[in-house]
């Protein structure tokens, strides 16, 4: 069953995210108290797999939750398999993957100068949220379908 493993959050954009025990998701904004949350944007809040992390792991990185910037870690679920417009549920909050990966900040990131790759241009991705809600690290994270929303795919 996939869930969500932690929950991460920063003050200021540009800064490694920290774990938090719980988040209020805001519905067409982000994660409360989060620096990237706002109204209207296509990323919201982004989302990445704790097995993508894990492969640069395997390169020898010690890596936690939050230091690729994602506001979600998961386990279970293959976002790179997963198309825009797909919608997922966890509790109340529904959330919709608007766009697939990312490109390094600058002189690419922190992690990419250490490794020589980053996994967050690949397989993380963002989503816009439909409905808000609290969520928790433990908390299952359902896909409810796998296109169709906002730009039809």
């Amino acid at each position: 069953m996939p869930k969500i493993v932690s929950i991460n959050i920063s003050s200021k954009k540009g800064e490694k995210k920290l774990p938090v025990d719980s988040a209020n998701i805001v519905e067409n904004f982000g994660i409360e108290n989060d620096a990237h949350a706002e109204a209207g944007s296509i990323r919201m809040l982004s989302l990445l797999a704790n097995e993508s992390v894990d492969k640069m792991r395997q390169l020898g990185l010690e890596l936690s939750s939050g230091d690729f910037g994602e506001n979600i870690t998961t386990e279970g679920i293959d976002f790179a398999s997963l198309p825009v417009g797909t919608r997922l549920k966890s509790g109340t909050v529904i959330l919709e993957i608007t766009q697939h990966g990312k490109k390094c900040h600058g002189e690419k990131c922190e992690i990419f100068r250490r490794a020589g790759d980053c996994i967050m241009p690949r397989e993380g991705v963002f989503a816009r949220i439909i409905s808000g809600g609290a969520l928790k690290p433990g908390d299952t994270l359902d896909i409810l379908n796998t296109g169709g929303g906002i730009n039809g795919n």
